[in-house]
């Protein structure tokens, strides 16, 4: 889902688990992203087959994973409910729901801005700290030879709209959902439609992003680290990748709101599942596996390999010389007090569709806002 060698890292994970107990064996098997990793499960135990004892999934799926039967809670494996006690309160909001715990926070992140420094110090630029600044110089930013543009201000991909839209929707004043209420979106509140004009405006009014629907999602981190886009919104799971491919100084934020000096942005990314469907002792094994991923240094590793956001403070207490040679990484975990619920509600799969089709239709000028 992100730019980062993850299929490697967890098979080290995988083999070191092994190391500590040789009478259980993990084998990992990637499905693709999130979306291809729940059909593949979905389909398989529709089919009559036996799903993996542990998966990672969506956060946000956790109504649809518990309506299908598809997932176990988790509360008789913990003997003290305090160990979650330990994760961020933020990558919680998802694990819990009709008075069980469902998941644990594991490969989680956030909706960033990403701006080249560089090139905002040479042309006399601060960062961004509100809707108007960042309009402002991402227009400024962005360079024509003629009709072709060369570099772009920024690009905010589109392709799978809701997440990258959803900080602009808090930004306006009002998130698409209630996270309070599983059942309940504002999708046509005013503030709402006021941030998808702004989206739109970032093209029809400052020419400083791609025109209508950005599919550019696995592109964008490239373009930004060659310098065909002066700035990108995007995951912090993509920081590493971008750290590594990028020769000047790349400066991190969340997303600027409508207001001067305010910010915004989303949590993300999955969390790990035990599925119902398999032996007691396979549920157990895939607990210990879980105890074992989230083991603070297994944390920290993992954060420093990929740019996930650490979600215990034991780990990030752990990662002193990288936050040092890596302040992003840190300005990243802070950028968590900016953080809104993550659409998630009954039903998720249509409903997201549904917000996806006349947002994307809004984007292309098919629809006004």
């Amino acid at each position: 889902a992100v730019d980062a060698p993850i299929a490697e890292i967890l098979k080290g994970y995988a083999d070191s688990f092994h190391a500590e107990n040789p009478n259980i064996t993990v084998e990992p098997v990637f499905a693709g992203g999130y979306g291809d990793v729940k059909t593949t499960i979905q389909t398989t135990v529709e089919g009559g087959g036996e799903p993996p004892a542990l998966a990672v999934m969506l956060a946000t799926d956790l109504y649809d994973l518990v309506n299908a039967d598809l997932i176990a809670p988790l509360d008789p494996y913990m003997d003290d409910p305090a160990w979650l006690d330990q994760f961020e309160p933020a990558f919680l909001a998802n694990s819990r729901y009709d008075g069980h715990v469902w998941s644990v926070p594991f490969q989680r992140s956030i909706v960033a801005l990403y701006y080249n420094a560089d090139l905002l110090a040479e042309a006399g630029l601060e960062p961004p700290t509100s809707w108007q600044s960042l309009a402002e110089t991402a227009q400024a930013l962005t360079v024509r030879d003629g009709d072709q543009v060369t570099r772009w201000g920024i690009e905010w991909p589109s392709g799978w709209p809701y997440w990258l839209f959803q900080p602009l929707a808090i930004g306006s004043g009002q998130n698409i959902v209630d996270p309070d209420d599983p059942t309940v979106v504002y999708f046509d509140h005013p503030d709402v439609i006021e941030a998808v004009q702004y989206y739109i405006d970032l093209s029809a009014v400052y020419g400083a992003t791609p025109p209508g629907v950005q599919a550019v999602w696995g592109q964008a981190p490239g373009d930004f680290a060659s310098g065909a886009a002066a700035m990108i919104v995007h995951s912090s799971g993509s920081l590493a990748g971008i750290l590594s491919q990028a020769d000047f100084e790349v400066g991190v934020s969340a997303i600027p709101g409508q207001e001067e000096g305010t910010f915004a942005t989303v949590t993300g990314g999955g969390n790990l599942y035990i599925m119902k469907g398999v032996s007691d002792a396979q549920k157990q094994a895939a607990w210990q596996f879980i105890q074992f991923l989230t083991q603070p240094e297994n944390v920290a590793s993992f954060s420093q390999a990929t740019g996930y956001i650490a979600s215990e403070d034991a780990a990030f207490n752990l990662m002193g010389d990288y936050l040092a040679e890596t302040p992003q990484a840190a300005q990243l975990r802070d950028a968590l007090k900016y953080a809104g619920a993550e659409l998630s509600v009954q039903n998720l799969g249509e409903v997201r569709n549904i917000f996806h089709k006349y947002l994307q239709a809004a984007y292309n000028g098919e629809m006004t806002p």
